[in-house]
């Protein structure tokens, strides 16, 4: 009878000790959780992953700005290449943060994390926008070639234009000629005068204007030339000749500086830069700071930070 009895109870026995097995880990596991020290670790690992993501952000700006700004191609594309690196950067943080919430964050901070992470997607967007058109530089290239090339075509137009004026000084033609060299002169600088405002200008319906003002003054010019080459047949001048075929040189680089302008690269970059990506990058460091300030605010038991308690 008692060796039935005991029988019995050895089932009862084990699960008492599994149970109480159970209950002290749980204990301990909770002792662990409550502990201040291994609480202030945690909340330093998010605070420091958070502080990383800032500096990541800040370093990622301060390079696309540099890529924008930048004069050259090799320079810009430096500069694209260290924002790039500075937004993976941000990107691996990114994710060591959302294991550290997951694993002892509060659904406030979670939260605060899935505005970054919204924000962040629409920041990477935009930055592979400014970036792409940075590396471009098609502004500066259009100014190199309005203030290099294309000046100095038109420096030989004028000089051979200089000529044809002198050598007719005293013939009985003077004053035509005098008329249509200085009328094709002038038509060609007011042409130059325009490209420098079209390669900064934004808006394509102002850009259309410039243009049909430039062939009107083109049309002039070649009407002038035109006059001239019909004495220089008559006269065999080679000075009409070189303006003529300077004059095709020219027009090549015109076509060729409101191509780039057309494209316009820096002055998107930066109006992006400056607009649509700052607000974007506001909203991210915003969401950060949050997040950080309310992992900072959580209470720990024991735990002043150095504050004085308020007596009761």
């Amino acid at each position: 009878m008692t060796t039935r009895s005991s029988t019995l109870s050895i089932p009862w026995l084990l699960g008492g000790a599994v149970f109480l097995a159970l209950f002290l880990a749980f204990l301990l596991h909770f002792r662990e959780d409550a502990n201040p020290s291994r609480q202030l670790a945690n909340k330093a690992s998010r605070v420091d992953v958070v502080a990383r993501m800032q500096l990541a952000l800040a370093s990622e700006s301060e390079a696309e700005k540099s890529a924008v700004l930048a004069i050259t191609d090799k320079d810009s594309q430096a500069f694209a290449d260290q924002a790039r690196a500075a937004t993976a950067a941000v990107e691996r943080d990114h994710l060591e943060a959302g294991a550290l919430l997951a694993a002892s964050g509060t659904q406030h901070e979670k939260d605060l994390l899935a505005q970054f992470t919204e924000a962040f997607g629409q920041l990477k967007g935009l930055d592979e926008e400014v970036l792409g058109l940075a590396v471009k530089n098609t502004n500066l290239k259009a100014y190199d070639l309005l203030f290099g090339s294309a000046a100095s075509t038109l420096a030989d137009i004028d000089t051979a234009l200089a000529h044809v004026i002198a050598k007719h000084a005293d013939a009985p033609n003077a004053k035509r000629v005098m008329t249509m060299a200085f009328g094709a002169r002038l038509g060609m600088l007011r042409i130059q005068t325009l490209l420098a405002p079209h390669i900064a200008e934004e808006s394509d319906t102002k850009m259309d204007q410039m243009e049909a003002a430039m062939d009107k003054e083109e049309a002039e010019v070649r009407k002038d030339l035109d006059g001239l080459t019909a004495l220089a047949k008559a006269e065999g001048d080679a000075d009409v000749a070189t303006t003529l075929s300077q004059f095709g040189r020219y027009q090549e680089l015109k076509a060729q500086i409101l191509l780039l302008s057309r494209q316009n690269t820096n002055v998107r970059s930066l109006a992006l830069s400056l607009n649509q990506k700052r607000k974007a990058m506001a909203v991210c460091l915003d969401a950060l700071n949050a997040l950080k300030l309310a992992i900072l605010e959580e209470p720990i038991a024991g735990v002043t930070y150095g504050r004085v308690p308020k007596p009761r």
